[in-house]
């Protein structure tokens, strides 16, 4: 009964401190919104209805909140389950994104390679990005294919390259474009300059491959790191001192501690994956 009032308490709370605070809640949305929308916009998804999914989401994020700490009797773990439920859709979009955005990295050289071949040959840029287009793997394919269509409807090269990088973030595509766009300016030979980038960028994807090997070790002990809390506990219920490890569970200090210690875990796991994330 306590914790019921309780959680109504905190729902009232809740509820008049979003009506209070109405500006902020529509900023924070507005921030979460364009942050998708990016995301989104690299993995080519549509995002016309991304509005009313944020606000579903909201809703369902609230709704949880409450239901969790009604159906379970613990504030704190109605707590948990709400963050996790607004972390988990964000985190998932982003590394969807980062993975593309990585796989388009890798793919980038070989595609600069070939379209030099293409120039070297006598075929024009047009040809050249529909070859591109047409032989390259995905994801890569997809932006080459949609540069290729938006050049032949007429849009200048130079928007076309400029839109592309602004939606794929990446650096490599960023040197590609301002090379080609010297290139055209200056009159220089285009086949060269993007055999001299293609081998730059197959260089500094070689030192980021050795990067990630020398440090797949460390990735690994991080994840044995995030795992050996839960391992401790299991020990601890069923061997060692099952009555205390109980409370953690049935207890209201004992519930926020374990929640607590739950998010310092996963803080620390995504923080040793950021150190060791190679970027050059």
């Amino acid at each position: 009964m306590e914790m019921m009032l309780a959680t109504i308490c905190i729902g009232a709370a809740v509820t008049m401190a979003a009506i209070g605070g109405q500006d902020y809640f529509h900023q924070g949305l507005t921030y979460i919104e364009d942050d998708l929308r990016d995301k989104l916009r690299r993995l080519r998804v549509n995002t016309r209805a991304l509005h009313k999914w944020i606000v579903a989401w909201s809703i369902a994020v609230l709704a949880s909140l409450l239901g969790f700490s009604l159906a379970a009797g613990s504030l704190p773990f109605g707590i948990l389950s709400a963050g996790v439920l607004a972390f988990t859709p964000w985190y998932i979009v982003r590394r969807m994104a980062e993975r593309r955005r990585l796989r388009i990295e890798d793919q980038l050289a070989d595609a600069m390679v070939s379209m030099s071949s293409a120039i070297k040959a006598g075929l024009s840029l047009g040809q050249a990005l529909e070859i591109l287009a047409e032989q390259c793997p995905r994801p890569i394919c997809d932006e080459f294919r949609q540069m290729y269509g938006e050049y032949q409807m007429g849009k200048p090269l130079e928007r076309v390259l400029i839109e592309t990088r602004d939606r794929l973030k990446s650096e490599n595509f960023a040197l590609f474009a301002a090379a080609m766009q010297a290139s055209r300016e200056s009159g220089g030979r285009l086949n060269e300059t993007v055999e001299r980038i293609a081998h730059s960028v197959m260089e500094l994807q070689r030192l980021e491959r050795k990067i990630v090997s020398e440090t797949a070790q460390a990735r690994t002990s991080a994840v044995y790191m995030a795992l050996a809390p839960f391992a401790v506990m299991l020990m601890y219920y069923f061997f060692i001192d099952p009555e205390n490890t109980e409370r953690l569970f049935v207890t209201v200090p004992g519930q926020i501690i374990l929640c607590a210690s739950l998010v310092f875990n996963l803080v620390a796991y995504l923080w040793a994956r950021k150190i060791l994330n190679a970027d050059i």
